[in-house]
């Protein structure tokens, strides 16, 4: 009896695991609706979140709490309408961590960060009243409000495939620009955005491999200038080796650190979920269509 308590466990665990990998299957709802994007495409500012409960001490609002909005009935807004808030965003530390990353970001368009759902709960005829249903990070007054629109969840593969010596795909390449509230330095399930888009065949549902070039002399994470090219004779100490003759940095090995896939998009840029990864992922390395 006591054997069959814990195979009926087992097989429990088994179905629970299997449940899981099927919850798994697709982005969760976080990856979809606070991604962000980098857009040129113009977006309508004539909505927006204008204060809320509270708001003689508050100056931000989650999940429950109450926002006024500076449209009404008298502007079409219905009890039951959804608004997703966002926000444009900027680096203000001014701070590049690869070569041309802002120059390429502002090419790439705005970054516009997802920062909520909001359901409108009571009209009024120039105003409303919406509780805040999802949020991202905060909402503030002055956040954007777009009505809400229902984004696709593109099916997940699995990571056991994954081929750390790839080939070049020979399809579209382009960088890691910046990760998602500007991190430099990304993992798996962080979001990051590349300078390819729609406007280049970019779709939601493809996956980016993430690569980088060997022998560049380019520091991805922070270190000391050429520290590992100049190691072998760092302070006159020898021993750690070097290469008798110069490669060329185009004509090694690449180095593949990922994968991610696309999960949204602009006209020239994508929002790319970091789905695995064997390392760290920087600003700066580089992607190709798989």
């Amino acid at each position: 009896m006591r054997g069959k308590i814990v195979l009926a466990g087992l097989i429990l665990s088994l179905s629970g695991a299997a449940a899981t990998a099927q919850q798994a299957a697709a982005p969760i709802a976080n990856d979809i609706y606070c991604s962000g994007v980098v857009s040129s495409e113009a977006i309508p500012h004539d909505t927006l979140v204008i204060s809320g409960e509270g708001s003689t001490y508050k100056i931000t609002f989650q999940e429950g709490d109450y926002v006024f909005i500076n449209k009404g009935a008298s502007q079409g807004v219905k009890v039951g309408d959804q608004f997703s808030a966002i926000r444009h965003t900027e680096d203000y530390t001014k701070t590049e961590w690869t070569k041309w990353q802002s120059l390429i970001l502002r090419k790439m368009g705005t970054l516009w960060e997802d920062e909520g759902r909001l359901r409108v709960v009571v009209v009024h005829p120039n105003d409303s009243v919406a509780q805040v249903e999802k949020s991202c990070n905060y909402i503030q007054r002055g956040d954007t409000l777009l009505p809400f629109a229902e984004r696709p969840a593109p099916p997940l593969k699995t990571d056991v495939k994954f081929d750390r010596f790839a080939p070049p795909s020979g399809k579209a390449t382009a960088m890691i620009i910046t990760g998602k509230s500007y991190v430099s330095e990304l993992g798996s399930n962080d979001i990051f955005y590349v300078n390819l888009g729609s406007a280049q065949g970019v779709k939601i549902g493809d996956y980016f491999r993430i690569f980088r070039y060997t022998g560049t002399q380019h520091e991805y994470s922070y270190q000391t200038k050429r520290f590992a090219f100049d190691a072998d004779s760092w302070n006159g100490v020898q021993g750690y080796g070097s290469s008798p003759s110069k490669y060329k940095w185009d004509n090694t090995p690449r180095e593949v650190v990922g994968e991610g896939i696309v999960v949204r998009t602009g006209p020239n840029a994508s929002s790319v979920l970091l789905t695995f990864g064997l390392r760290e992922a920087y600003a700066g390395d580089y992607v190709e269509i798989e």
